[in-house]
C-alpha cells in the first residue's frame, strides 16, 4: 500500500477561516482534525479538534478541573461562544509546526512513522511537479489503522 492509495478527500480550511465555521465542519463530519492549508492548497498546519476544545474551556476549569462542576449546565451551553471572532490562525497554538506530509509512494509504515513522529492525527499527501505542489488527499490514523488490520487478515 501506498500513500497515494491510503489517501482520501478531506476538509481543509485556510489560516483565516473563521473559527465557528471550523468548528462545525469538525463536528458535522466527525473529524479529529483540520488540515489547514495556505493560499496555493500547500498544507500549512493540522488543527486537532482537542485544540479547538480548549479553547471553549474557560483558563480556570483547565488549571483546575474539579472547577467543572460548579459551572452550570446554562453557562457551560455557552461554551462555543468563545469561538466567535475569532479565525483558524487564533486557534493554532503558538508555535505550530509543519503537518507531516508523505510522498504519494511513500509506504503504509513510512505513513505510520511519520504520524506517529509528529503526533497527528493525519497526514498529507503531497505531489511535487512542475506546477508546484499539489494536495492529493490526507491519511487519517483511523483510516490508515483500518487498512492495516484488513491486510494483516
Amino acid at each position: 500500500m501506498r500513500a497515494r492509495d491510503l489517501a482520501v478527500e478531506y476538509e481543509t480550511v485556510s489560516v483565516g477561516t473563521d473559527a465557528v465555521t471550523a468548528a462545525r465542519l469538525m463536528a458535522e463530519h466527525r473529524l479529529p482534525a483540520l488540515l489547514v492549508v495556505d493560499e496555493e492548497g500547500a498544507p500549512k498546519a493540522v488543527l486537532p479538534a482537542s485544540q479547538m476544545i480548549k479553547i471553549l474551556v474557560p483558563p480556570y476549569v483547565i488549571d483546575d478541573p474539579a472547577l467543572a462542576a460548579v459551572v452550570d449546565e446554562r453557562h457551560a451551553d455557552r461554551l462555543c461562544r468563545a469561538l466567535e471572532g475569532r479565525t483558524v490562525r487564533d486557534c493554532l497554538s503558538g508555535s505550530v509546526p509543519a503537518p507531516p506530509v508523505a510522498d504519494p509512494d511513500a509506504t503504509a509504515l513510512e505513513v505510520a512513522a511519520l504520524m506517529a513522529q509528529a503526533r497527528s492525527p493525519l497526514v498529507a499527501v503531497v505531489e511535487e511537479g512542475r506546477a508546484g505542489k499539489r494536495l492529493l488527499g490526507v491519511v487519517t490514523a483511523s483510516h490508515l489503522l483500518e487498512r492495516l488490520l484488513s491486510a494483516d487478515s
